[in-house]
């Protein structure tokens, strides 16, 4: 059974598809400008707004009090944020490597293979995460097995039963899901 304690940072962590590549690229550049977000990123201003005030409210970004200069970043991760730095951005190289940034960036993807990786299997357990629904679970299962992240076995019992397993496509990003679990457990305790 996964702990839901530990899924739970995760999971409003993941509720803006958006706040995983911010991270990343903040972590990656030091800081960025709004612009250079929205160009690198390919996000729209509205997006990108709504991901920065959620991350500034989790105290995970902070406009740079030093702004001004225009060689100085308009945003940069807080010291909690850069917690979570290494964790984003190897799970956003990961997905861009694969090819499955938009299947990957979803809601409740990385939540289901951190609970996968964590030892659930069955579709009751992965239920346990906080706030999924049931429609939300199905969706999201059949598009990580769609993407070939994710393995359905049926298994002959009576009444059949599915589990669920990860492939090995999905372990390098297990991987990063489980260092940005690492690291928002340390900027929690912070």
């Amino acid at each position: 059974m996964i702990e839901t304690a530990s899924t739970a940072p995760l999971v409003r962590l993941c509720h803006h598809r958006w706040a995983i590549p911010i991270l990343a690229e903040l972590h990656r550049t030091d800081g960025a400008k709004f612009v250079t977000l929205v160009n690198r990123l390919g996000l729209s201003r509205d997006a990108l707004s709504r991901t920065l005030e959620t991350l500034m409210v989790q105290g995970w970004v902070v406009k740079n009090p030093g702004y001004g200069h225009p060689l100085r970043p308009e945003y940069v991760l807080t010291p909690a944020g850069m917690l979570l730095g290494d964790g984003a951005l190897g799970v956003f190289r990961v997905l861009q490597e694969s090819g499955l940034e938009e299947p990957g960036l979803r809601k409740w993807t990385l939540p289901v293979i951190y609970a996968l990786a964590c030892g659930a299997e069955r579709f009751s357990e992965l239920l346990s995460l906080e706030g999924i629904t049931g429609r939300a679970l199905t969706l999201t299962l059949k598009d990580l097995e769609d993407s070939g992240l994710v393995l359905r076995e049926v298994r002959p019992t009576r009444p059949p039963t599915s589990v669920y397993r990860l492939r090995g496509e999905a372990k390098p990003l297990a991987g990063w899901g489980a260092e940005l679990v690492r690291g928002l457990e340390a900027a929690l305790k912070s």
